[in-house]
């Protein structure tokens, strides 16, 4: 449906949607600037394939404020496993030297209620990563989400982020006024199982628009919208010119 959600339930009357806007935006400025958030990662570090890296050897050598840990991922060409470390410094230079995230205003008429249609078995989705090269993951997509939007019928594809539906979609404004590879959104369920939630002020700028470090799943073509969702994160803001995309 194209409408915002209307919940008449005494506990979320008394919610005021805008001041729970403000503290997400809060929140995600504590989470960007922790010491493992976006802007800490400073390195990833990948070993030959078949080989297991030396996380403690890497911790010992590290500065007070870097954290280690490891990753995994599967090559692309050969389908092995890979294995390496990353690196979050709490001083950061990102971290120091950012501002804030800009935003759009509130809209409570982006706040979306689609369908949800559970797919049964474990069915894959290509996602193109911004690192890859042109090359894509195949990711979880559990069901589908069907919305209305300015007259226009989609159907979305939002893949299981350790349980959670996460939704990489694009729309006019990337490149001008927001991240230019589009950005995220994690889906709401409801108490209906067939319903669930977009609330497009809560759209955020991907981990990969603070920290080169990460390989981003981009849009498919299903969730790129015709028209300009003006709601959400902007872009990442900066002081002394500092670019994030080091």
């Amino acid at each position: 449906m194209s409408t915002a959600v209307s919940d008449s339930t005494p506990a979320r009357a008394a919610v005021d949607p805008a001041q729970e806007w403000d503290a997400w935006r809060a929140e995600r400025h504590r989470a960007l600037t922790s010491p493992m958030g976006n802007l800490a990662l400073v390195e990833t570090r990948w070993a030959p394939t078949g080989e297991t890296p030396d996380a403690e050897a890497a911790r010992a050598d590290a500065p007070d404020t870097v954290t280690v840990t490891e990753v995994r991922r599967t090559d692309l060409v050969s389908g092995e496993p890979e294995r390496g470390l990353r690196f979050w410094d709490a001083d950061a230079p990102a971290i120091r030297a950012f501002d804030r995230v800009d935003t759009f205003a509130y809209d409570p008429a982006l706040v979306l209620e689609a369908t949800y249609t559970p797919v049964a078995g474990a069915r894959r989705v290509a996602f193109e990563h911004i690192r890859d090269n042109g090359g894509s993951r195949d990711l979880v997509v559990p069901g589908d989400i069907a919305l209305t939007f300015d007259g226009r019928d989609y159907t979305l594809s939002a893949f299981d982020d350790d349980g959670t539906l996460l939704l990489v979609f694009g729309d006019p404004t990337n490149g001008d006024s927001t991240y230019g590879a589009g950005r995220f959104l994690f889906v709401r369920r409801t108490e209906d199982e067939s319903r669930v939630v977009l609330d497009f002020n809560q759209a955020f700028v991907p981990p990969c628009g603070f920290s080169d470090q990460y390989n981003c799943p981009m849009p498919p073509r299903q969730n790129r919208f015709h028209l300009p969702i003006e709601a959400g994160e902007k872009l990442p803001a900066f002081r002394d010119g500092f670019d994030a995309q080091h």
